[in-house]
């Protein structure tokens, strides 16, 4: 009995002998080069349509080349193809049996492609096994990269003395599960801090899953947090999964928390308590194991005061604050600040950029009210403008009013006051851009102010004609 297994090299699109077994040693020895073509010869055939061929007696059948100079050519050949995960031909079984061809031939082709069967499923196997370890292998290397990028090392920008007692807060509770409050106003950096803040924890081979209050209705916001199961509602055409769930066993990072309504913060409450939700529509309840990190711009203590906060809910939320300073609070990090991301504009650009002395006097001149944002925003397109990649003062575009001197910290008397927008007295312009101001002229927050949607607030500054450039 003489058998092969020969096998698909698809980089070189051959079959190729994998394995061999003879009693004659030499034939063993010569077979580890020998290749056949796809459709050449009967292997090749085999591979070719994916189907067994079986020869009473080999030498009725001219195409078969004996390649290996094995085979008797007055006795059967069976020939059965190895198939993969996706059922197509990825090699060959082939054998001979040492008796003339008898009645028995369909029974030992049977057992040949039993036989490729379970040759098959170990093939399938081994794929697996690679594919996972090489999946393995590329998450490793990931989570290698975000380390380096939330890593502490890469994150402290800056040495003032508001920004260590930052860092040093991070460092402290990053190897905790407890709550984390992070408090500041837009674009000082509150999502990097969490970032780094899970990445740094135990919980950091699990998931980091963001989602930002502000930037849905509520009807939305619950079926996002906490999953719907199929048919819950219109459009719900099958069960998903809310963000607690996706970050099971990791972190769950809430911006714009003080956006959320009072209705629905009894609704966070129940599960930052319990750590058990029910999906919209069901009625089972599913145990998770979250850690939360909480962001805001608001001043959730007056909040809390006026009565739109719960204060049980935001003493959940509060077990650890950090406070992020204004840029503004730490104008002498903008030189530093500057360079690292204008490294990273420079990368992603592909070539070199530079800021001159005047250029950086320049920008620490500035109170920045968009803070590291703005910051970066206005280093991006001043990277544009420049064609050399030196960054002057002669590309750096400012607001008009600014005067190049000191950084000025706004007074209390420049916080723009509320406005009642039910005031009947208001057409439907002044009610919009007082809801704007009110809102820091962010779109979300000021369609949830007037009970509409980002869509459609966005829709009416468009016709009528509100300049929204000034943030």
């Amino acid at each position: 009995l003489h058998g092969v297994i020969t096998l698909s090299d698809p980089e070189h699109a051959m079959l190729q002998v994998g394995a061999l077994y003879s009693e004659n040693e030499s034939v063993s020895k010569a077979s580890s080069g020998v290749r056949y073509q796809a459709g050449e010869g009967i292997v090749g055939r085999i591979l070719q349509h994916n189907t067994s061929i079986v020869l009473g007696r080999i030498s009725s059948e001219p195409r078969f080349l004996d390649r290996l100079a094995l085979y008797d050519l007055e006795l059967p050949f069976i020939g059965v193809p190895i198939r993969g995960t996706d059922g197509s031909a990825i090699g060959v079984l082939a054998a001979q049996p040492d008796v003339p061809a008898d009645d028995y031939l369909p029974d030992r082709t049977a057992f040949m492609e039993a036989v490729a069967d379970l040759l098959s499923q170990t093939v399938r196997l081994l794929v697996n096994v690679e594919k996972g370890q090489s999946i393995a292998s590329e998450r490793d290397e990931l989570r290698r990269e975000v380390r380096g990028k939330y890593g502490f090392e890469n994150m402290v920008v800056g040495h003032s003395e508001g920004m260590r007692q930052v860092f040093d807060q991070v460092r402290r509770v990053a190897k905790w599960d407890s709550t984390v409050l992070i408090l500041g106003e837009s674009g000082t950096g509150k999502e990097l801090i969490s970032s780094a803040i899970h990445y740094n924890s135990p919980r950091a081979h699990n998931r980091f899953v963001r989602l930002n209050c502000a930037s849905l209705p509520e009807t939305l916001l619950e079926s996002e947090l906490f999953g719907h199961e199929k048919g819950a509602f219109t459009n719900a055409v099958k069960q998903r999964k809310g963000r607690f769930e996706q970050a099971d066993g990791g972190t769950l990072f809430l911006d714009e928390i003080g956006e959320i309504s009072p209705m629905f913060q009894a609704k966070l409450l129940r599960i930052l308590q319990e750590g058990e939700l029910e999906r919209v529509g069901g009625g089972q309840t599913i145990k998770v194991d979250v850690r939360i990190v909480a962001a805001t711009n608001r001043n959730l203590e007056a909040e809390v005061e006026k009565g739109k906060f719960r204060e049980d809910l935001y003493y959940r939320l509060n077990v650890m604050a950090i406070r992020l300073p204004a840029l503004r609070e730490r104008i002498v990090d903008v030189p530093e600040l500057s360079k690292f991301l204008l490294s990273k504009i420079a990368k992603q650009q592909g070539r070199d950029l530079r800021l001159t002395d005047n250029a950086i006097r320049m920008l620490m001149g500035y109170d920045w009210p968009g803070n590291v944002r703005q910051l970066e925003n206005c280093l991006e397109r001043a990277s544009v403008m420049s064609e050399e990649g030196t960054i002057d003062c002669d590309v750096i575009a400012l607001p008009d009013n600014y005067g190049g001197g000191s950084a000025i910290i706004p007074s209390a008397h420049n916080i723009v006051p509320e406005v009642d927008l039910n005031n009947p007295e208001m057409d439907e312009r002044e009610r919009l851009i007082a809801a704007l101001e009110q809102a820091g002229w962010v779109q979300a927050k000021a369609a949830r102010l007037l009970g509409m949607t980002p869509r459609q607030i966005a829709y009416r500054i468009q016709t009528m004609k509100i300049n929204v450039r000034k943030i």
